[in-house]
């Protein structure tokens, strides 16, 4: 028996792009509600209850509103929102984060999928704190570079209008509070003691991410090198499938945000200069950063193999 798939948002960028990566699939059954009963709650209902996997991708308050519609026990919820990243009682979406981390998600009924600009972080920092390179208490400092389909419709046709605001053709940098929403799953995530100083930029390109983080290696213990920093999350990250770490010697020049668009891939980039250090996640916000990691996350919670319509 096929798998009952519903997306309830699908009409958003998340929603549809999680459409276009399992529309065709022949072991799962996706259920469509009519476009003008998308906001009638009976009908959601009906939808919500029916599927064996649901997808959340809508506000915060919508989330919230759809998961206490749902009453039938054996529905299994992946949430896109950031209503539920720092719950206790759901499991966090990075399953990278460790082989227990992927068995809770296997196992689990509720599952918050990463935020893009917190998948970035998490990647480098969170296994650099869990083998004691990095204290928990360091004081980090992370940027993140995003193509402008991160935003939303309203950006992507802000950003795609031929009469455009000139400004739109230059990096924008925002989130200036230093209070930007994906903090708190960083910090609880990653295993930090307080949060990061977080800035993140948009920049003039569809899809793709660059996170990066930078450290000064005397405050690390031991003081390691960058390329000893670049091995151990190498051996974090040997048996995984999606991430990768870039051989030390392979640090390019130039790294272009959007290498990986169109992809479920997210590569480490480690770069050094006598005691500093960067580490910088490249991956397609859309896909690793959001959609593409919805799919795998129901991948391990079918049972089936993590990259199942996602090569």
């Amino acid at each position: 028996m096929k798998t009952k798939v519903y997306i309830d948002g699908q009409a958003g960028t998340t929603g549809l792009q999680i459409y276009e990566r399992i529309g065709q699939r022949e072991d799962l059954t996706l259920l469509r509600i009519e476009e003008e009963k998308r906001h009638d709650l009976d009908e959601r209902k009906k939808f919500l209850n029916d599927a064996d996997i649901v997808f959340l991708c809508l506000p915060d308050a919508g989330a919230i509103e759809a998961v206490s519609l749902i009453e039938n026990p054996d529905v299994r919820v992946i949430d896109a929102s950031t209503a539920h990243r720092t719950s206790d009682d759901w499991t966090y979406g990075y399953p990278e984060l460790s082989k227990e981390q992927r068995a809770a998600i296997a196992s689990s009924k509720r599952v918050a999928n990463p935020g893009c600009h917190a998948t970035g972080l998490i990647a480098s920092a969170a296994p650099l704190v869990r083998m004691g390179i990095l204290p928990a208490d360091y004081p980090l400092t992370c940027y993140s570079l995003t193509g402008y389909s991160g935003g939303g419709k309203k950006m992507i046709a802000d950003y795609e209008n031929p009469d455009r605001d000139i400004a739109l053709s230059a990096p924008g940098i925002y989130g200036l509070t230093l209070k930007h929403k994906h903090i708190p799953e960083m910090t609880k995530v990653a295993g930090l003691a307080q949060p990061p100083v977080f800035m993140p930029v948009v920049d003039d390109y569809y899809k793709g991410m660059a996170t990066s983080i930078m450290l000064h290696n005397r405050l690390l213990p031991g003081k390691p090198t960058a390329e000893e920093i670049r091995d151990r999350l190498a051996e974090y990250y040997k048996d995984e499938h999606f991430v990768t770490v870039l051989p030390y010697e392979a640090a390019r020049k130039t790294v272009y945000a959007n290498a990986t668009a169109g992809t479920n891939n997210l590569q480490l980039i480690v770069c050094g200069y006598e005691e500093l250090t960067s580490v910088t996640a490249l991956f397609d916000n859309l896909g690793k950063g959001a959609s593409g990691a919805a799919v795998q996350n129901m991948n391990i919670m079918l049972g089936l193999d993590e990259w199942t319509g996602l090569e």
